[in-house]
């Protein structure tokens, strides 16, 4: 064999190893690990091939900001008591303070503007409006099955909204969220609920047209509600043929038992844990690029060694020494946690890079100083993805800088054209990423 035939032999086994090659049988379909054979030529061909994703990580009652947040700013800060068990990662995440969401208030309330940045006013009557993750999922609409995963340790709430401000409940078991992704339906179900969906299409048409012949006899107030409407039916539209077409499709094997639900409502770790386990295979699997997990103010004692007090309670410590030092038990986990969790991705590899480096990854909350249910100096973890990291952003804490800004710099390196969010002035200052 030549080298010409060699190169062509080469190509053509890399085009028939796709990164998303699935092998098909017996109605089982498994998809295939990263494999040398899929690579090119080059590392930036790898890279530029391989999709982008998101996961954000809410938190309903912070983080206490001097266990977090280090005293130096720059490359060369001392670790604070939180960020030691991140050390061996330093190089994979940034810490961002002294910012918040400009005119943002009302303690609790405020999860509704965590990823949305909107002021929700002392009633919270305000209409809100597209959360952070659902303006990322809608770049990526139709690529995978599902735009995004809405996800929460517990609850029924979570700080994702769609561009109408609606929010969007998340699923909270593990086990049926396996099922979601990963238990396949039979070729006769499958063809019905395609089937379903073109009904349900076909239904949405008629309703179209009985609402366009109504356009001309309304008033202009109720015209414009009917062009929100049918900007909403074309979206659903939109959507149903995405579904038809998926429901087709045969999900993907994985070579992972169901997840058993965590029964203690309280375990706030060990479900945390988890979902960031089922979260990886969300990715692994391109099911989605785009996940959110919401971990809320839960009120119960979380089962970890010297924590008896509730953890709602303990966060409203009032600097008593003893809520601080179980607070702070709860609160090196839960970063332990989410670090762990960066361990798994950047193990695993995706068009031969690791899955963390194709991953933006944010951690935050609602509250900067939940004893006092102050939203300023919210806690900023950011890892993962093109940023380039290993550093202390740090802000003025008493005029705080504005976070959407760091939304504009992740929508930016996720591919999205996007110079604003909700009440940014720009991109995050000091915050860098790659291109390509």
């Amino acid at each position: 064999m030549n080298l010409n035939t060699a190169k062509i032999v080469s190509s053509r086994i890399r085009s028939l190893l796709h990164r998303r090659t699935v092998l098909r049988g017996s109605g089982v379909a498994m998809s295939l690990p990263w494999l040398s054979a899929m690579a090119g030529s080059f590392a930036d061909d790898m890279e530029s091939a391989a999709p982008r994703r998101m996961v954000t990580t809410t938190l309903g009652l912070g983080l206490v900001d001097g266990n977090l947040n280090p005293t130096q700013t720059g490359r060369d800060y001392a670790a604070s008591p939180y960020l030691k068990s991140l050390d061996d990662l330093r190089d994979r995440f940034t810490v961002i303070s002294g910012t918040s969401h400009p005119g943002v208030s009302g303690g609790h309330r405020a999860e509704a503007s965590i990823l949305t940045a909107r002021p929700m006013g002392t009633t919270g009557q305000v209409r809100n409006t597209i959360s952070l993750d659902q303006h990322v999922a809608q770049q990526f609409s139709g690529q995978t099955r599902y735009e995004s995963l809405v996800l929460a340790t517990s609850g029924t709430g979570s700080p994702c909204y769609t561009r109408h401000g609606a929010m969007i409940p998340p699923e909270t078991s593990p086990s049926r969220l396996y099922e979601k992704l990963f238990v396949d339906e039979s070729d006769t179900q499958r063809k019905r609920q395609a089937q379903k969906v073109l009904q349900s299409r076909s239904i949405m048409d008629l309703v179209g047209d009985d609402a366009k012949a109504l356009q001309r006899e309304l008033g202009v107030a109720d015209r414009d509600r009917l062009d929100a409407y049918f900007t909403s039916v074309r979206e659903l539209e939109k959507q149903m043929q995405t579904n038809q077409q998926w429901a087709l499709q045969p999900k993907p094997s994985v070579d992972v038992p169901r997840p058993v639900d965590v029964a203690d409502p309280n375990d706030l770790i060990q479900r945390f844990d988890v979902m960031c386990g089922m979260i990886k295979l969300a990715l692994e699997t391109d099911s989605t690029r785009v996940i959110s997990l919401h971990l809320p103010a839960g009120g119960g004692v979380v089962p970890i060694d010297g924590v008896d007090q509730g953890y709602h309670s303990l966060s409203h410590h009032g600097r008593d020494e003893e809520k601080l030092t179980q607070l702070q038990r709860v609160e090196t986990a839960i970063v332990r946690q989410w670090g762990q969790f960066m361990r798994d991705l950047a193990a695993s590899e995706d068009s031969g890079t690791s899955l963390l480096d194709q991953t933006t990854l944010l951690m935050t909350s609602n509250l900067g100083n939940a004893s006092n249910h102050d939203n300023r100096n919210m806690p900023v973890l950011l890892g993962g993805g093109k940023f380039r990291h290993g550093t202390h952003l740090g802000f003025d804490r008493k005029n705080n800088y504005p976070l959407p800004n760091l939304f504009v710099s992740i929508l930016q390196q996720m591919g999205v054209p996007a110079d604003q969010f909700a009440t940014s002035t720009g991109t995050m200052t000091g915050l860098d990423f790659k291109v390509g």
